[in-house]
């Protein structure tokens, strides 16, 4: 491989990279503004526990 290829390719890493973690951060942003707020309650509850951290 040559210094250009080198540098193309991690050029192209570093955009796949971006672009998967853009997908994921809209995907988190997406499935969380369709879900009922009971059930985001919950989930964030049932976590805390399985954490180890008091929540009431």
């Amino acid at each position: 491989m040559t210094t250009r290829t080198i540098a193309e390719a991690r050029s192209a890493s570093a955009y796949i990279g971006v672009l998967v973690a853009a997908l994921l951060g809209l995907g988190i942003v997406m499935l969380t503004g369709h879900v009922q707020a009971d059930a985001l309650h919950a989930a964030a509850h049932d976590i805390r526990h399985a954490n180890g951290f008091p929540c009431h």
